[in-house]
């Protein structure tokens, strides 16, 4: 017999999840601040000497410049007194704005967190020191210069606040020296490598400047000047003035960067070899600044031979599964497309790109592409054009896509975007051309610092179809350092069909209210931070708004960091299912039905910043009309940054599910093992197994970054899935190196 949802159970879920919000609803905007109407003025220093990037701030010119110590505590709790003291200090010269830090730490050496010393790293697990900059004073757009005590880089974009773009890479250079009380680290970032906008005779230049640091014993961040606990250090309308600069006037800016690579490719069936590749390759890019607001970037014969795996996933729900972008090209600037778009709609997502007419399928090679940005602190101008080459079993294809934003007020913007896909014909396979357009509008409007409205409204046409198919969201939240609060609308109907962009489903409209409530009790010392909160998620039919499709109330009222930042969460998830079409999780047919049940998650994170650290979750409860029992393990030991070893495992045991109340237990392995001799020189490797189809994958990859962002890879791929009879097996083997000139 089939369950029944119950309208009064989903009545009273909705009540008790309105229960959990009640607490911290009336909570007060209090330690929230706006803006300042005048922002602190900083000066930076002209270098008259030769400095030298060591780490060691030893000469004259550093002992004259402004010390800069006033930072602001976020973390533990906001204000009082800060435990680990910072210092800035700005020089320039004519072709590098400096900057020279000291961290202090009352252990010295014996205080530093670091868990590996990859470039990109994560900020939350090791001790960290960023610069951001809105060099054209737009309040909505920043660049981000981050180390660690060992060297480590990271760049990044921020646009709003919202966005951000890690892997965006900027010529610079950074080195740190370590001591007894605390680390220097000496920046040298070229005027080239910052977009300003042309100086002004009589007008002084004035940039927009944030400094965070993150002590990671301690759990300590503090900024320059005062940002709210509830905002990042990106947050560029309370930016301080950095004044003094002399900066060049634009000049020639040309980055060059060819590559040239080896690749062996083999295919087999058993011991049958099917298929074979043995060939060089060649090509490259180029970023030409025309001018300080404007970039084009050019791409020809485009490889990503050094880009991350996708990672294995067993999907156990009825959307699609999302999986990031991973290609350098196509990561930077990536922000700009962002627009209103989310994980569930995005009318741009650049995976479609390189992939033979569907998401899943085979890699299809790029013969050129081109990118041109156009930025200043009133709007951005952004166009893309990519150009897929034919292969045996798919025609060329020509992708374009146009973007416009207009920023209004301190952090507001109205943004237009058009996305094109044509497809040649192929004769061979039968195939006419066809094409793809969607149009879409949206927006970010911040009436306050601490509220947020967005909004995205997408149309698409495919001439293959001949119908027009509309997608759309809408969010608003209220974030202060007591509480969140946020709703967001999701829709999408049957008839759009974005070839460029993706979807987690077709035909539904999506409701999401709730909210948590930011505690910091002075009565459990060791909780830095709780969040107990509720969200819910109704989703139903966007043709016909009476279908029901499937509701659940996430509900947490344990959502604990302790002080140290490790982690525990005691959730329950009550869900209520309509299943009426096909759907069959990991092969497993459900029958068309009605059903509720209740999910039950714990899990547990120790401190990630340790030379030992581990996680455990375990989700139970019914699941359709059987049960689900899914285990996470995850452990790393990074006994010093140059080595880090990291293990996860997952376990699913379903029991009695669907029409024909089938069991499974499917296990996930995986492996990593990164070593370094220093930040520029490392090896990673990667295993996993998943039991469910049987699968094993190898990912070895080694880097050498020779020169600033040049660099020499090799890089194995092996995977083989014994699930089919005879065991199909890939192997390639790519060596690549790349060149970096800038004019």
């Amino acid at each position: 017999m089939k369950p029944k949802i119950s309208t009064s159970k989903i009545i009273w879920s909705y009540v008790l999840g309105a229960l959990v919000l009640v607490p911290f609803m009336a909570l007060g905007q209090e330690a929230n601040f706006p803006p300042p109407d005048q922002p602190i003025r900083i000066s930076a220093s002209k270098a008259y000497g030769n400095i030298s990037i060591d780490g060691k701030l030893d000469e004259a010119d550093w002992e004259n410049a402004e010390a800069i110590t006033d930072f602001f505590r976020v973390e533990p709790v906001q204000g009082g007194k800060i435990k680990n003291l910072t210092s800035v200090r700005i020089l320039y010269d004519d072709q590098n704005i400096y900057f020279g830090v000291f961290c202090s730490d009352s252990l010295g050496k014996k205080g530093i967190r670091m868990q590996d010393l990859r470039r990109d790293f994560n900020s939350g697990e090791n001790d960290v020191f960023g610069i951001q900059i809105d060099a054209q004073n737009t309040k909505q757009y920043a660049v981000s210069f981050q180390t660690t005590p060992y060297g480590n880089q990271q760049d990044l974009q921020s646009f709003n606040d919202n966005n951000t773009d890690e892997d965006w890479n900027a010529l610079w250079r950074v080195r740190t020296q370590r001591t007894d009380e605390g680390y220097y680290a000496e920046f040298a970032i070229p005027f080239k490598s910052i977009r300003y906008d042309k100086p002004m005779a009589g007008t002084p230049v004035e940039w927009g400047v944030t400094f965070f640091r993150l002590a990671r014993k301690d759990f300590e961040k503090t900024v320059f000047p005062a940002i709210p606990q509830s905002f990042s250090q990106n947050r560029m309308v309370y930016a301080a003035k950095l004044t003094g600069l002399e900066v060049p006037p634009p000049s020639a800016n040309i980055r060059v960067e060819p590559y040239a690579l080896y690749q062996y490719d083999e295919n087999k069936a058993g011991n049958r070899v099917t298929g074979k590749l043995n060939e060089p390759k060649v090509g490259g890019d180029v970023k030409w600044a025309i001018s300080p607001n404007a970039v084009l970037d050019l791409t020809i014969n485009t490889d990503f031979a050094q880009a991350d795996v996708d990672r294995a996933v067993n999907n156990l729900e009825r959307f699609n599964i999302f999986f990031p972008e991973r290609r350098q090209f196509f990561l930077e600037n990536s922000g700009i497309w962002a627009g209103g778009g989310n994980f569930q709609v995005r009318p741009f997502f650049s995976r479609t790109i390189g992939l033979e007419n569907s998401f899943n399928a085979a890699p299809a090679p790029l013969d050129a592409g081109l990118r041109y940005t156009d930025r200043n602190e009133d709007r951005t101008l952004a166009v893309l054009a990519v150009r897929q080459r034919e292969t045996e079993d798919s025609p060329g294809s020509t992708f374009g896509v146009g973007r416009y934003t207009k920023n209004y007020g301190k952090e507001n913007n109205i943004g237009a975007m058009v996305t094109y896909r044509l497809d040649d014909s192929l004769e061979s396979l039968g195939i006419e051309n066809q094409n793809n357009t969607t149009i879409s509008i949206d927006g970010l409007i911040r009436p306050k610092s601490e509220i947020t409205l967005s909004y995205l409204l997408s149309a698409s046409l495919d001439s293959e179809r001949g119908k027009t198919g509309y997608s759309g969201s809408l969010f608003a939240g209220s974030r202060t350092n007591k509480y969140y609060m946020g709703y967001q609308n999701t829709f999408v109907s049957q008839d759009y069909d974005p070839d460029m962009g993706f979807v987690f489903q077709k035909d539904v409209m999506l409701h999401s209210p709730g909210g948590y409530a930011i505690l910091r009790p002075k009565s459990l010392p060791f909780v830095r931070r709780w969040d107990p909160g509720a969200f819910v998620n109704y989703y139903h039919d966007f043709e016909n708004f009476g279908n029901f499709q499937q509701a659940n109330i996430y509900i947490f009222p344990i959502y604990t960091w302790f002080k140290d930042n490790s982690f525990v969460e005691a959730s329950f998830t009550p869900t209520w299912q309509n299943i009426n079409f096909d759907f069959a999780p990991l092969g497993l047919a459900i029958e068309e039905g009605e059903y509720n049940y209740t999910r039950f998650l714990t899990r547990y994170n120790s401190d990630q910043s340790k030379k030992l650290s581990g996680s455990i979750s375990y989700d139970m409860g019914k699941f359709y009309n059987g049960h689900r029992n899914t285990l996470n393990l995850g452990m790393r030991y990074a006994p010093m940054p140059h080595i880090s070893l990291s293990a996860n495992y997952e376990n699913n045991n379903i029991n009695g599910l669907g029409i024909l109340q089938e069991d499974l237990d499917t296990d996930l392995y995986s492996v990593n093992l990164r070593v370094a001799l220093n930040p520029r020189v490392q090896l990673s490797t990667f295993y996993q197994y998943n039991s469910f189809d049987e699968q094993g994958r190898w990912n070895v990859r080694f880097s050498w970054e020779y020169m600033p962002l040049s660099f020499i890879y090799l890089v194995f791929n092996d995977t083989q899935t014994d699930i089919f009879d005879p065991v199909q097996r890939s192997t390639q083997f790519i060596s690549k190196i790349t060149f970096l000139k800038q004019f």
